[in-house]
């Protein structure tokens, strides 16, 4: 039980009950003495002695505790996230041996082997960086091959969910929800359908042309499906569409094979890299979410790890009152800018359709959600995914007591956020994201493999931030 503990609490526990044990004795001592000298008289000097030195031996312990948890505790846990953030997060900053001096040769031996571990990495990244270039080539050349195939191409998983989509068939999918890696295929298609002509091709071993429905029921999709052989999945060839719904040349081809091996598991259960995630943020006319309105709203997406080039939701929000000067002195945006821009409802119609299937991250959660809770009736949507928060996320892995704003987080992680994108929703949700993804293996790495184990760690945090599960 006292393993699930933080050390500083253990730390604070030991020293309560070395204090308590101190009164015990001294009670038990003083009580002797007084039955032993047998004067009754005496009694009113025994008990003053006795709350006098309980008094400071709390004072003591007390006093110990807290020098003890100034330069003990606190450098351990300190030295112990700066180490886990090296061996998983690709910081390279040096330990902070200064803080750790009353550590003795811990702090040295600490810094000797992350640097032993940094010289190999660095050889391994530099081995990783030469197969990556060559399978970027390779990329470009399949991206290249399917561009220039007037057909949309999707590859999904035997569950239903994307795995691959070239730039023809972002331009579908655009039509019906915002394409997305591993999102269900039932955002866009009928399921009934494609379920009925998935089964008839598994059955047949064969190649099946069949006509879909979108998703809305207004439009027919004439579809080509092919089986993987012995790999699990499929592939559909959206035909008679590319005239259609030209697609952007910026469209990049997105993929993971690795999604093929789905996870059928609940939510409390799966693996934190098996899930999607749309990490965003907001930009408001003040800092009151029963008053104020959202005047942006930046959000881009997370798939095992990784963030998904392409795959962004970003508009201004006309927030239908005046924005008042000392709002855009921070972020920028004036009455003009937001002009024509579509209104609440609308936008968070529009992003709830591009979070839809997903774990929503942000940092310090509950104010951005609470400017979408509160329009939520008026938009027609219900804001029921899970949500992270990178401020809880950060307590769990650095400690309750250091900084936790997005500045100091992306500080201790070396990620640096433009000047000029500083206080945008997009370049705020970038280096949100950017955290985030270098904090995934660091709390895999503490035991922190599934949602809700996450979630139970992150409870114990709630005097930081409200909880929006």
């Amino acid at each position: 039980m006292l393993s699930a503990l933080g050390l500083r609490l253990r730390i604070f526990l030991f020293f309560c009950l070395l204090a308590l044990g101190a009164i015990a004795v001294t009670v038990a001592a003083l009580w002797l003495g007084y039955s032993r000298a047998g004067e009754p008289a005496l009694r009113d000097a025994f008990i003053f002695v006795g709350l006098f030195s309980g008094f400071c031996m709390l004072g003591l312990c007390a006093a110990i505790w807290l020098l003890f948890d100034e330069n003990v505790a606190k450098p351990i846990e300190q030295l112990a996230a700066a180490m886990r953030a090296r061996a998983h997060a690709g910081v390279n900053r040096d330990l902070d041996t200064h803080g750790a001096r009353y550590l003795g040769d811990l702090a040295p031996a600490a810094q000797g082997l992350a640097g032993q571990l940094g010289q190999a990495a660095l050889a391994s990244a530099e081995a990783i960086a030469r197969e990556t270039e060559h399978l970027e080539a390779e990329k470009k050349r399949l991206a290249a091959l399917l561009t220039d195939i007037p057909i949309a191409t999707v590859m999904a998983s035997t569950t239903h969910q994307i795995v691959l989509y070239d730039g023809q068939a972002a331009a579908v999918l655009a039509q019906e929800a915002p394409p997305r890696l591993n999102a269900p295929l039932s955002d866009y298609l009928d399921l009934n359908g494609l379920q009925s002509a998935y089964g008839r091709m598994m059955r047949s071993g064969r190649d099946l042309r069949t006509r879909v429905k979108s998703a809305n029921g207004e439009r027919v999709h004439d579809l080509h499906l092919k089986p993987l052989g012995d790999a699990p999945g499929y592939i559909i060839l959206f035909e008679g569409t590319a005239a259609d719904a030209a697609p952007p040349q910026s469209r990049p081809l997105v993929y993971d094979f690795a999604l093929l091996d789905s996870n059928h598991e609940e939510l409390n259960d799966r693996t934190l890299d098996s899930l999607s995630y749309v990490v965003f943020d907001t930009e408001t006319t003040g800092l009151l979410p029963h008053k104020d309105e959202i005047v942006q709203i930046g959000a881009l997406r997370v798939v095992r790890g990784r963030i998904i080039p392409g795959e962004t939701f970003e508009t201004l929000v006309d927030p239908a009152i005046k924005i008042p000067a000392s709002a855009t002195r921070v972020h920028g945006i004036t009455d003009t800018m937001v002009k024509g821009a579509p209104g609440i409802a609308e936008a968070a119609r529009a992003f709830h359709r591009f979070a839809s299937d997903a774990v929503i991250v942000a940092h310090n959660a509950p104010f951005d959600m609470a400017f979408l809770h509160r329009h939520a009736k008026r938009s027609g949507v219900t804001w029921d995914q899970p949500v992270l928060d990178t401020v809880l996320l950060s307590a769990v892995l650095f400690g309750a007591s250091q900084s936790h704003t997005l500045d100091a987080i992306c500080d201790r992680l070396e990620i640096s956020i433009p000047a000029k994108l500083r206080h945008t929703a997009m370049g705020d949700a970038r280096a949100t994201a950017e955290a985030f993804c270098k904090m995934l293996p660091m709390l895999q790495a503490r035991g922190l493999t599934t949602f809700e184990a996450l979630l139970e760690e992150t409870r114990r945090h709630s005097r930081l931030i409200a909880d929006m599960n």
